[in-house]
C-alpha cells in the first residue's frame, strides 16, 4: 500500500470499521489499476512523438519532391 491508501484506510477505519474499509480501499485501487490500464495504451511517449515528427518530415520531403518533378514535367 502506499502512503495514500494507508491514509484513506485509518481514516475509513475510524468510521465504518476494519475489514470494510480495507474492502473498499481494495476496491477503489483495482478501479484506479484499470482506469490506468485502460489509459496506458493511448498513451503517447517522446519517443514515439518523436518517430511521428521525423516520419512526417520524410513524407512531406517526399511529397515536395514528387509535386516539383510534376511541376517541372508540366511546364517543359
Amino acid at each position: 500500500m502506499s502512503i495514500t491508501e494507508i491514509q484513506l484506510f485509518q481514516i475509513l477505519k475510524n468510521r465504518i470499521g476494519e475489514d470494510e474499509a480495507k474492502t473498499l480501499v481494495e476496491y477503489v485501487e483495482s478501479k484506479v489499476e484499470e482506469e490506468f490500464e485502460r489509459k496506458k495504451d493511448v498513451l503517447a511517449t517522446k519517443q514515439d512523438v518523436h518517430n511521428m515528427i521525423k516520419w512526417m518530415f520524410i513524407f512531406w520531403i517526399g511529397q515536395i519532391g514528387v509535386i516539383f518533378g510534376m511541376l517541372k514535367v508540366y511546364f517543359s
